[in-house]
């Protein structure tokens, strides 16, 4: 199969012809339709995400069900509702619902995602072998992944814009309705318009939020997400952003602030601009062992509740449904927020668009 492979960080990502593993009884084959390139994936290329190359980038696809074995498709605590032929969608975030945090609820911290390596997705030329970037590797022709990161799509919508679906959508829903928990008249700030960002914003509208404003340094961002819900936008290289979103929030800062941008100065701004007893969702990370730091008084003092998002929170089970759902009905909006197409011989293009901030989500939508 093709592939676009990491083989040196910072280095263009050439397309190679890989030998794909058989899928195990537990995993399923899809052959990839679509895959969004996040700036995750620009990070993990500059050596920021803990990757070793050969890897394959690309944490979310969406795809056609090629090949799933039955002992392992009635296998678990859940049904798979897929079979051969079926559009699914392959998250970057499983949910086996047979380790500890799936039992509690949390399969946002599922032990397959963070106590097992990186799957081997292929071997190369020279039959090293290479992995799986999220247990995915979307910027291939086929995606081998196991069961609990697949999930059957029922949707008229374009390719593109369901593939969003695995990572930026649920997370940005997540992000205000699992973990901000935001109610109809609540204020909201969201550091940082990207994908997420906008997602956030669109979010906190149907949530029912009185005033949402958008933080960000560009103009079209800020445009978009104006479009897309944001009452007030903004520009924090024109004035103090902690200052301009208190002013809008009657001095005392936001009920909900999102950060979702990733840089540590991202992180204490968003502190800073929530209000005392308000609620601070934490999204972004740049370095793999990157720290924070916070004001004790803000955080020990002051009542504020500062939580952590990986995918949104999200129970895939529950919440993709409820996306599909919100995408259908027109509530959320995808077309603004995919911005480019790309081949998979175009995926340096994805790569330069995304680290400079010209594209919000540049969908791969041709592998061979």
């Amino acid at each position: 199969m093709r592939a676009a492979v990491l083989e040196a960080f910072g280095a263009p990502m050439p397309i190679r012809e890989l030998t794909l593993r058989a899928p195990a009884a537990h995993e399923v084959l899809v052959r990839t339709v679509a895959a969004p390139f996040c700036s995750t994936d620009w990070l993990g290329w500059r050596a920021m995400r803990g990757k070793t190359p050969p890897v394959v980038l690309g944490h979310t696809a969406l795809g056609v069900v090629e090949r799933c074995d039955g002992r392992g498709y009635e296998h678990g605590a859940r049904g798979y509702d897929y079979g051969v032929g079926d559009l699914v969608v392959v998250a970057g975030t499983p949910q086996c619902d047979e380790c500890f945090y799936c039992g509690v609820g949390r399969p946002d911290q599922c032990a397959l995602l963070f106590e097992s390596p990186e799957p081997v997705l292929a071997t190369d030329h020279a039959g090293r072998p290479v992995r799986a970037a999220g247990r995915v590797g979307a910027y291939a022709e086929f995606v081998v992944a196991d069961r609990s990161q697949v999930w059957r799509v029922d949707s008229s919508l374009p390719a593109t814009q369901l593939s969003l679906l695995g990572c930026g959508i649920t997370t940005g829903h997540g992000a205000i309705v699992n973990v901000a928990e935001v109610g109809p008249g609540s204020s909201v700030a969201v550091v940082g318009l990207g994908h997420l960002g906008q997602w956030c914003v669109q979010a906190a509208r149907v949530a029912g939020a009185g005033r949402i404003i958008g933080v960000d340094p560009l103009a079209e961002r800020r445009a978009t997400a104006a479009a897309l819900g944001a009452t007030d936008v903004v520009d924090p290289t024109e004035h103090d952003p902690i200052e301009q979103v208190r002013s809008l929030t009657g001095g005392r800062g936001a009920d909900a602030v999102v950060e979702a941008a990733g840089p540590e100065q991202a992180v204490q701004q968003a502190v800073a601009m929530s209000r005392r007893a308000g609620t601070v969702v934490l999204t972004g990370v740049q370095w793999a062992q990157g720290t924070v730091s916070l004001p004790q008084n803000a955080i020990a003092i002051h009542g504020r509740r500062i939580l952590s998002c990986q995918n949104g929170q999200s129970v895939m089970s529950r919440d993709l449904a409820r996306c599909v759902a919100l995408m259908e009905s027109g509530e959320y909006d995808a077309r603004p927020v995919v911005t480019a197409e790309y081949t998979l011989d175009q995926v340096n293009e994805a790569l330069y668009a995304s680290g400079e901030f010209r594209d919000l989500s540049g969908v791969i939508t041709a592998f061979r």
